[in-house]
């Protein structure tokens, strides 16, 4: 990793960043994995810190819980890849550079430029796996604008927008996707920029479009990350409109080498495997939920503190199991069983939870878990300092676990079943002894 060296004007300075670059100067630094699991972190008052409550009081703070946020080694993996984008998009160019772009966007020319290629690519997984939330934590460790007054001694004044968040509009309309990056980028700056355009009504789409690109280059935008790009999947069945959409953002990229992240379910690979100059460009971490393993039963040691009724329940395999047998191991759908499985018990007047209890929670949730995902990697099998498994290159059907073995018991056999026999032998002579044993050979050469 680099040195950083600190600066009053931009924030930590790369000791080697290349000359008349600033805003790669002014990137913040990478943080270590222990510091950043710490920082994304949040929790509600642990329940023993409360006072003494009422069963209606217990259940008033049962909401508390949606603050709960565990964090799992696999966010680091997607901070990392986020970061790598961003200086990406300051490694491509410099300040002449961007000059020259605007220029050739406000002319409506195409500019011959040598810079390496934006980055670009999407993060797609299992609804409630947590997708959005860590996005969004993942940047927040990050300033999302920096006012730049000096560089290297002499004036220097502008702002740095290292990111953006806009959501892919159900209508996948281009100039619905305009105006919610540009809206995304009045809330950073504090600028009015979707009022001006709102005055002009007669807007048309490319012309929005061009908005977009000369304001990223104006303002430096490193990231663009579209949320909810599964939406395009579904306009595009209906009325094939999301080519537009993804043009628009493919150009974008090329343009002003502002890198693109898309973000959603597994829905989206039809789009992106659908189209070849997609699939080199959407490439990413693809995630599915926890696996009935330690990490998930850290994940459950870390949330089951956060018990509101008036005596804590242990937390036994038969609850764990049962848990992820229903949830899937699903991290939304695990705090929802956990969150609704207390409500039923403080209702009933109940002290603590039980599997009865649970199970009742189950039912009234009425929770749907997908029997197959689509290929990736278990968040269970991201560990911070550890090889990944493979990442299959084309997708490929993953059936869903289970805590507890499904299927039929297995049939209890005699001791000088041939079955047995095969399964206990570790060649032909201990086979053969095995039927000696038992008198087999004997009675087949009699018969």
């Amino acid at each position: 990793m680099d040195k950083y060296v600190k600066d009053q004007t931009v924030g930590a300075v790369y000791d080697n960043a290349p000359a008349g670059n600033p805003f790669l100067a002014a990137m913040p630094d990478l943080l270590p994995p222990a510091r950043f699991l710490q920082q994304i972190g949040s929790s509600p008052p642990l329940p023993q810190e409360l006072p003494v409550m009422t069963l209606e009081e217990r259940r008033r703070l049962l909401p508390t819980l949606s603050s709960l946020f565990v964090p799992l080694d696999y966010m680091y993996a997607i901070y990392d890849t986020l970061y790598r984008a961003i200086a990406t998009t300051y490694t491509t160019r410099t300040m002449i550079d961007g000059i020259r772009q605007i220029n050739a966007i406000f002319a409506g020319r195409e500019l011959q430029s040598y810079a390496t290629q934006a980055d670009s690519g999407s993060i797609l997984g299992v609804p409630g796996i947590g997708k959005t939330s860590t996005i969004r934590r993942c940047l927040s460790v990050m300033p999302q604008t920096i006012e730049h007054t000096e560089y290297q001694g002499q004036p220097f004044y502008c702002k740095q927008v290292l990111y953006l968040l806009a959501e892919c509009p159900s209508d996948c309309s281009v100039k619905t996707l305009g105006y919610n990056i540009i809206t995304a980028l009045d809330r950073a700056i504090g600028s009015g920029y979707m009022d001006s355009l709102s005055a002009l009504r007669s807007s048309s789409a490319s012309a929005i479009a061009t908005q977009v690109k000369i304001l990223c280059m104006t303002h430096h935008v490193g990231l663009i990350v579209v949320d909810e790009i599964q939406n395009a999947v579904v306009t595009a069945r209906k009325n094939r409109q999301v080519k537009p959409l993804i043009k628009f953002l493919v150009e974008l990229t090329n343009d002003t080498s502002t890198a693109v992240y898309f973000i959603g379910t597994p829905l989206a690979e039809e789009l992106f495997t659908s189209q070849e100059h997609l699939k080199r460009r959407t490439r990413g971490i693809r995630l599915l939920p926890l696996r009935p393993d330690g990490t998930y039963r850290e994940f459950l040691q870390s949330i089951w503190p956060y018990q509101y009724t008036p005596q804590s329940a242990a937390l036994t395999d038969k609850l764990a199991n049962k848990l992820y047998d229903f949830s899937g191991g699903i991290p939304a759908y695990i705090i929802k069983i956990f969150q609704e499985s207390q409500a039923q018990a403080l209702i009933q007047g109940r002290s603590s939870i039980d599997e009865k209890i649970m199970q009742r929670a189950i039912d009234i949730l009425a929770i749907k878990v997908p029997k197959t995902y689509s290929g990736g990697t278990h968040i269970s099998d991201f560990e911070i300092g550890k090889e990944l498994p493979e990442v299959p290159p084309e997708p490929q059907e993953v059936p869903r676990q289970y805590a507890n073995k499904r299927g039929r018991r297995a049939t209890q056999r005699d001791d000088a079943d041939l079955l047995v026999a095969f399964r206990e032998s570790r060649g032909a002579q201990e086979m053969i002894k095995f039927l000696e044993i038992h008198n087999m050979l004997e009675r087949m050469g009699n018969e």
